[in-house]
């Protein structure tokens, strides 16, 4: 369990949650549960709804649905079962380029294919996107990684992208 914020006050009169966060609450699943600590047992709570508010949050769960139940949970922190996503290097922000189109065609050197815009920690499949463009990360296509000039250079098969 790793801390996602900390209660700081309560907020309106129906279980509202002043949260400073750890982390972007919103990128939490509704689906799974947040934890807050009573008596050294985690018990599991479900984000009915989560607003930014400047650097905090609004943050309402199910079973604080009044100022008293919400004034009890102050000062306590909002734990989640957080597992490691990132299973490879951080690519974001780096140019792509493919020299398998420019053998074929005219073109001199790499063509430029775009800018990694995120990943996909595939588990034994590591992909990165390029736009909208879904392209797995296998050693076989490397050619070249420069983390000075943020550039990756592949050798893609024909019609991946």
């Amino acid at each position: 369990m790793l801390p996602v914020g900390r209660i700081l006050k309560s907020y309106g009169t129906d279980g509202g949650l002043l949260v400073s966060p750890a982390l972007p609450l919103e990128d939490l699943e509704k689906e799974e549960p947040v934890f807050i600590e009573f008596d050294g047992l985690q018990v599991p709570f479900f984000i009915l709804d989560c607003t930014p508010k400047a650097s905090r949050y609004i943050l309402h769960l199910t079973d604080i649905t009044t100022l008293e139940e919400a004034d009890e949970v102050v000062g306590r922190d909002i734990l989640a079962d957080l597992e490691e996503e990132q299973d490879g290097p951080d690519f974001t922000g780096w140019t792509v380029y493919d020299v398998a189109s420019s053998a074929s065609g005219q073109e001199s050197g790499p063509r430029k294919i775009g800018v990694v815009t995120g990943d996909e920690p595939i588990p034994g499949n590591y992909c990165i996107y390029v736009g909208d463009i879904l392209i797995p990360l296998h050693d076989d296509f490397i050619v070249s990684a420069d983390p000075v000039r943020r550039e990756l250079v592949l050798d893609l098969p024909s019609g991946l992208y």
